[in-house]
């Protein structure tokens, strides 16, 4: 029998229940993959990962000059690590946008999710993303889009909220662990989610195993020995300036700036608009600056290895 006792609530992601439900605040969508009309931007599902974790990905391809091939743009979607998914609609609408106008290949991964999924387990599966990217760098990879059409030269990391953070840690481990085949040019952080000294009580319930505070590099990067390791040339960091959160993107943009990372960090402030606006209020006049922005950055020709 089902208990209705509270054991785990944190308001706006998810409460767990004394028998160990899961109950999310927010429900997710799922938007078919196939022809978006609007932007003549193709979509499919593929598996990037086999059993038993069976991880997905969904690549947004735009119309594809003849005779060229597009940079990739590697996405991984905000949520707190807890909600979301590549699949919805509101990721579809984002993707499909940023795939026609800057003209690349989007592929947005989806990460399991926590509390059932433990963290790293998302930090995992995002890095499994990037490698099953790498797979396709000898033109012979298992998706045929990627082979025909991926400029694997050109390797745009990007991420909001908890997907940020998701993509630092990816673009981290590049230059720690190495990636074949690929040259990771660029990031794009939006509102992006770091700790700060004091722990995360909300971030240690997903991952018991960290702190949640400044001794785990994952949230609190100053402290990651790797950190110059890290294998973009340069970052757009983009920060609202109602969100509780603007403070850790303004701290994490100044420390890459203070690092002994050799790339270059460009800032973006949207004034009068809180965290992941451009998802939550679909009509604010603040959306089309940041979005151009975001573009503009990402059609930047692609920079050198790191």
């Amino acid at each position: 029998m089902a208990s209705d006792q509270i054991a785990h609530d944190f308001p706006g992601f998810f409460k767990v229940y004394q028998d160990g439900r899961v109950e999310r605040y927010w429900d997710t969508d799922h938007s078919p993959a196939g022809l978006d009309p609007e932007t003549g931007v193709e979509s499919k599902d593929v598996l990037i990962s086999p059993e038993p974790a069976c991880v997905k990905a969904r690549i947004f391809l735009p119309k594809v000059p003849a005779g060229k091939k597009l940079p990739v743009l590697l996405h991984y979607h905000g949520g707190g690590f807890c909600i979301g998914s590549p699949f919805a609609t509101p990721f579809k609408i984002f993707l499909s946008t940023l795939a026609t106008q800057s003209g690349v290949i989007a592929i947005s991964v989806d990460y399991r999710l926590a509390p059932e999924h433990k963290l790293p387990t998302a930090y995992d599966d995002c890095w499994a993303g990037l490698q099953w990217l790498g797979r396709h760098a000898d033109g012979r990879g298992p998706e045929p889009w990627l082979n025909q059409h991926a400029d694997l030269g050109n390797v745009v990391l990007a991420g909001e909220s908890a997907g940020a953070n998701l993509a630092h840690y990816v673009a981290v481990q590049a230059g720690a662990k190495g990636v074949a085949g690929l040259n990771l040019t660029r990031m794009v952080l939006v509102h992006p989610y770091f700790g700060t000294d004091q722990p995360d009580r909300f971030y240690q319930y997903m991952c018991p195993t960290s702190s949640g505070a400044k001794d785990d590099p994952r949230v609190h990067p100053a402290g990651d020995p790797d950190l110059a390791k890290l294998k973009v040339g340069r970052i757009l960091v983009c920060v609202a300036e109602k969100d509780g959160l603007r403070g850790r993107g303004v701290s994490y943009a100044e420390t890459m700036k203070k690092s002994e990372w050799k790339g270059a960090v460009d800032f973006f402030e949207t004034k009068g608009e809180d965290h992941c606006f451009h998802f939550f209020s679909p009509k604010s006049e603040n959306i089309a600056p940041l979005i151009k922005t975001v573009i503009d950055f990402v059609k930047q020709d692609g920079g050198s290895k790191l």
